[in-house]
């Protein structure tokens, strides 16, 4: 009777560990609140063990079902995408020659496209995450070096409220590219991998703090914990601690801030994503510049806490007296439009810096059209810290 084949075996023995070694894991989770949006540069430590399945001859005739193991080690780039090397073994044991086993190393680099693992935890799909990835590969099979590529799709869930662990099936189509050479089938190579994905990377960050009560009695240690969720005015699983618009809701991928087409909330100004546009050598406002100027107004009274001061800059052209009056006069004229349209006065303030404050180069006609603006700064005023 031939030798059973290894890979199947080895497949069952490496995801029963897998599972085990998540759930272990999962017992020693820290508290829960709410999580923050995932920065960039997140590590994740992939692992993919597999059963590989020939799909077509010569190998399909050659050689029986196998097994399979990638690892892969990616970084984010942002909240939808991840890139990073991986390496991959193979082992498929030949039909014709029991004990005999094929080998295949791969080596190249991943990009990984997935639904973003820092959602709320009340999402309506329980944070799982869908995935899709393709590999560019270096393949070693015996004495061959040869190209390949990999395409895979795969779900992975969350193990527990810190989301370090991520386990759920994949499916991978593998082909190695073959050449020509006398006396060989001149086919490509195609396998097909089914699996279990196990990604070990960061816990989510979330917006919590845990005290620790005092000795009440020297021969006697009493710990009393206690958790303090931080607070989160509009209720938008943002914390205010973080929250860059703390009196409106918001999503947590723009740091709990409503999204604007024209207005981006940053935590120490409101930035324009469009120029604002005024009469030549003049501070009358153009047409142009009211859209932006409205959603700056819808900002405003979103957040009811902000105080704006309107900074008014100008190129070098021209004499450093008149750069100062005529940017002093533009700040002015904004900060009347949005006074016009409803912005209390007293969260207002206009100030003109001339051209002592250049953004580009003034040497150049594009540079000097960028040191012609008006920013907003804002400032936060509070009301009651809670010490009177």
């Amino acid at each position: 009777m031939p030798p059973r084949p290894l890979a199947p075996i080895i497949f069952a023995a490496a995801t029963a560990a897998l599972v085990l070694f998540a759930s272990v894991a999962r017992a020693t989770e820290p508290p829960p609140s709410g999580p923050l949006p995932e920065p960039p540069r997140t590590f994740t430590l992939k692992l993919e063990p597999g059963v590989a399945i020939p799909l077509t001859d010569p190998q399909s005739a050659l050689f029986e079902v196998g097994g399979s193991q990638t690892l892969k080690a990616l970084w984010s780039i942002n909240r939808f995408m991840d890139v990073g090397p991986s390496a991959s073994f193979m082992a498929l044991a030949v039909e014709a020659s029991p004990g005999v086993v094929g080998t295949a190393w791969t080596f190249g680099g991943s990009l990984r496209l997935k639904r973003p693992r820092d959602l709320p935890d009340n999402d309506r799909f329980h944070n799982v995450s869908p995935w899709l990835d393709v590999d560019l590969l270096y393949v070693r099979t015996g004495e061959l070096d040869r190209p390949g590529f990999a395409a895979a799709a795969g779900l992975a869930v969350p193990i527990g409220k810190s989301r370090i662990f991520w386990l759920g099936p994949f499916v991978r189509y593998l082909q190695i590219v073959e050449q020509a050479r006398t006396g060989f089938d001149a086919g490509d190579a195609k396998l097909l991998i089914l699996g279990v994905s196990l990604d070990v990377g960061t816990s989510v960050e979330r917006a919590s703090a845990v005290a620790t009560a005092a000795v009440a009695d020297p021969r006697t240690v009493v710990v009393n914990k206690e958790i303090f969720s931080c607070p989160d005015r509009d209720k938008d699983d943002v914390g205010d601690a973080v929250d860059h618009c703390p009196d409106v809701a918001g999503p947590t991928d723009n740091w709990g801030c409503p999204t604007y087409k024209k207005v981006i909330v940053q935590r120490d100004k409101l930035e324009l994503k469009e120029k604002l546009y005024f009469a030549w050598n003049q501070a009358t406002l153009q047409e142009a510049s009211f859209p932006v100027l409205d959603e700056v107004v819808q900002a405003l009274n979103d957040n009811k806490s902000f105080r704006v001061q309107v900074e008014g800059h100008s190129s070098s052209e021209g004499g450093d007296e008149r750069n100062q009056t005529l940017s002093e006069k533009r700040a002015g004229a904004v900060l009347d439009y949005l006074a016009a349209h409803g912005i209390a006065k007293e969260r207002l303030i206009s100030k003109g810096f001339g051209s002592s404050v250049p953004l580009d180069t003034n040497g150049t006609i594009a540079g000097r059209e960028n040191n012609r603006r008006v920013e907003f700064v804002v400032n936060f005023i509070i009301v009651n810290d809670g010490s009177k």
